[in-house]
């Protein structure tokens, strides 16, 4: 049986505004120029003076509320015919600006940023594959090892896959003592340990390229053949009974060994690219006192279009409305709104950041004097959150992709949060002191006897910390520093 009858809920729903405050509020400085450059290609409402070349022309509308009485009557329909509504209409991204960007004369020079070329990786082993007198077929399988490479260059492709690629792909039917003797070419390609199947085989392939006739390099060639497993988990004192080798003999075979390549691929390429930190904050001290600075491009001076407001009231004063005229008003309304919005949202980012930023200096204020972790205090989100009066989640997006820029380095905000550990005199310290302590005492630590978990439990117990062993393992790992057996040296 259906029966009618009435419910009250109370729901919190966030408004558009605040959705576009959020998504903002968690945008980085490196990124949020690439966020208005899309606001202001996407909205021609909204102005950048710092890109307009030249100034904007005066609407021919600007004086419209002050023309005569008998203009009003005679010409003001005729002014609403002027405007061509459906270019407003056809395309919304078009950019009021953009029309003097284009001043440039065709015959300036263009400057271009030179760029150097390089062989790549798998370019020089071309080359060098060019080089050697081959018969067609070997040719062929030379060029299918090559590909077959990853980019580190190893050969981890089976040997029996590639046999069957040349069949179906190039119709070369090989045998796999062809594969391995074309396999062995390659090998004596440079850099050294190409085309190795495994990191033994790799480091062998280095090794025989050296003397030969050196002690050390054949122990060292022994040593990665027959106990690479105990090398690798420095089972030294097993190393020097099976080979009968001294301490210091053992020491220069392994630095012989570490200076070997184990990723012969990337010699000729950039290894490690670096990701470009652009700080939100500058934190400079003047004599003692902290000042805190927001970084400029947080700050972009946006502005509603003069032309588009001056649009608005003309098309809204008009007295006939037809179904065009009012699809005009929508639009130029809702560009309108939207431009608005976005510098308030743009606005209210540049006030959440620096209240935020600033209870974080004023709570670590002795660490950012004196940058010394052992005086960071512990700190959570609650904490912030608490003092500037703000949500949990708002300090969380502010913390999680901001950096701060200060006389000993740019750090990421969420590196200043830290749990908090109680001594035996009851004071509450940041786990960050238990972790600069762990790694002083692992940093000076004798190398050939380096300090197990347990006795780093117990020079912190000496010192005030009570800490469990495994808040010590913990907080090892966090720091990545593997243990002690992992950390001996001869």
């Amino acid at each position: 049986m259906l029966k009618q009858h009435l419910q009250q809920k109370l729901l919190q729903k966030l408004s558009p505004q605040q959705i576009q405050f959020i998504k903002l509020l968690q945008v980085p400085t490196v990124a949020l120029d690439t966020r208005i450059k899309e606001e202001l290609e996407e909205n021609p409402a909204l102005e950048d003076p710092s890109l307009m070349i030249a100034e904007e022309p005066k609407s021919e509308y600007d004086d419209l509320n002050d023309a005569p009485e008998d203009f009003e009557g005679g010409s003001k329909e005729e002014s609403v015919d002027e405007f061509n509504v459906d270019d407003y209409l056809q395309d919304d991204s078009v950019n009021d600006y953009s029309t003097s960007y284009n001043n440039n004369d065709d015959d300036e020079e263009k400057k271009e940023t030179p760029i150097a070329i390089e062989s790549t990786f798998f370019e020089s082993l071309q080359e060098q594959l060019d080089l050697v007198p081959l018969s067609d077929q070997d040719f062929i399988i030379g060029k299918q090892i090559i590909g077959s490479l990853d980019d580190d260059g190893y050969l981890r492709r089976p040997i029996t896959s590639m046999i069957d690629d040349l069949a179906f792909s190039q119709n070369v039917m090989v045998e796999e003592e062809d594969v391995f003797e074309m396999l062995k070419v390659i090998q004596a390609f440079d850099p050294p340990g190409i085309a190795a199947r495994d990191l033994q085989e790799c480091l062998t392939l280095q090794l025989r390229r050296k003397d030969p006739n050196n002690p050390i390099i054949l122990k060292a060639i022994e040593i990665v053949e027959n106990y690479l497993d105990e090398f690798t988990k420095k089972h030294y004192d097993k190393l020097e009974k099976s080979l009968g080798l001294s301490s210091e003999d053992l020491k220069e075979i392994i630095a012989e060994i570490l200076r070997l390549n184990p990723k012969p691929g990337d010699s000729n390429q950039v290894t490690t690219k670096q990701l470009q930190v652009i700080p939100d904050f500058h934190v400079s001290n003047n004599d003692g006192v902290l000042i805190l600075t927001l970084n400029s491009k947080n700050a972009p001076e946006l502005r509603v279009s003069r032309s588009y407001i001056d649009m608005f009231d003309h098309y809204d004063k008009a007295a006939q409305k037809d179904k065009k005229m009012k699809e005009a008003v929508q639009f130029v309304k809702q560009k309108l709104d939207s431009a608005k919005w976005f510098i308030d949202a743009i606005k209210q980012r540049q006030q959440t950041l620096l209240k935020t930023m600033n209870a974080i200096m004023q709570y670590q204020y002795e660490y950012l004097l004196t940058g010394d972790e052992r005086k960071m205090r512990p700190m959570i989100l609650k904490d912030i959150a608490d003092k500037i009066d703000m949500d949990i989640s708002t300090v969380s997006r502010v913390a999680n992709s901001k950096y701060v820029q200060t006389e000993f380095g740019t750090f990421l905000l969420k590196s200043f949060f830290s749990e908090a550990i109680q001594t035996e005199s009851g004071e509450e310290v940041s786990n960050k002191e238990v972790k600069k302590i762990l790694e002083d005492c692992i940093g000076n630590e004798d190398k050939r006897k380096p300090l197990a978990d347990e006795k780093l439990t117990e020079i912190l117990k000496d010192r005030g910390y009570n800490i469990a062993r495994r808040t010590v393992a913990k907080y090892r790992e966090q720091m990545n520093i593997p243990v002690a057996r992992l950390r001996k040296e001869l």
